[in-house]
C-alpha cells in the first residue's frame, strides 16, 4: 500500500472509531478517554500505553471538554492536523445530534419516569468506568517505578480528596513540577556532557 492509502485508511478508521465511541459514551470525558485507550492502544496498537498517559495529561490540562481534547490529541498523534480535524468532527456529531433531538422534546423527557430512571442507572455505570480509569492510570504510574511520579500522584489525591484543594490548582502545580523536573534533567545532562 502507498502511504496516501495508509493515511486514508487511518483517517477512515479514526473517524468511525471516534464517532462510535462518542455516540455510545455517557458520563463525560473520562469515560471516552478510557474507551480511546482500549481502542487505539489495546485493539489497534497505534499508540503505546505510556504515550496515551501523556496524551491524557495534555487533554486534561487543555481548556475545553476532555472528550474533544482527548480526540484531538489522539487524532493529531495518528495523522497530524487532518487527523485532529477528523477526530473533532467525529466526536462532536453524536452529542450535537442528540442534544438537538432532546431540545425538541425537552418537555416530554423532563418528566418521563423511564428516562429519569435510565439516567440514574447510567450514573452508577459511569462511576464504575471512571473508577476503572483511575485504577488503570494509577497502577501504570506505580509500575513506572518513578518515585517522583508516585509522590506527585499521592499528593494530588490528598490535596483534592482530603483537603478540598481546587483541581485547577492541583493541575497547575503538577504541570509546574513537570516543567521543573524536565529543566533539571536537561541541566544535569548538559553538565554531564560538558565533562
Amino acid at each position: 500500500m502507498n502511504p496516501a492509502g495508509d493515511k486514508a485508511q487511518v483517517l477512515r478508521r479514526l473517524f468511525f472509531s471516534t464517532l462510535y465511541l462518542s455516540a455510545f459514551t455517557f458520563g463525560g470525558g473520562y469515560v471516552i478517554v478510557t474507551l480511546l485507550k482500549k481502542k487505539f492502544v489495546d485493539e489497534y496498537r497505534w499508540i503505546e500505553e505510556d504515550e496515551m498517559l501523556d496524551l491524557v495529561a495534555i487533554a486534561q490540562s487543555a481548556p475545553g471538554p476532555i472528550a474533544v481534547n482527548g480526540a484531538i490529541v489522539v487524532g493529531y498523534k495518528l495523522a497530524g492536523l487532518l487527523g485532529a480535524a477528523v477526530a473533532i468532527v467525529a466526536t462532536v456529531i453524536p452529542p450535537f445530534v442528540i442534544i438537538s433531538a432532546v431540545s425538541l422534546f425537552y418537555e416530554a423527557f423532563r418528566d418521563n419516569f423511564l428516562v429519569s430512571q435510565m439516567l440514574a442507572g447510567m450514573q452508577a455505570g459511569v462511576a464504575a468506568v471512571i473508577a476503572s480509569v483511575v485504577w488503570q492510570m494509577g497502577t501504570d504510574v506505580v509500575r513506572s517505578k518513578s518515585t517522583a511520579s508516585v509522590l506527585v500522584m499521592a499528593a494530588a489525591f490528598a490535596a483534592t480528596c482530603l483537603f478540598g484543594v481546587n483541581v485547577v490548582l492541583v493541575v497547575l502545580a503538577a504541570a509546574g513540577l513537570g516543567v521543573a523536573r524536565t529543566l533539571l534533567a536537561q541541566r544535569r545532562a548538559k553538565k554531564e556532557g560538558g565533562r
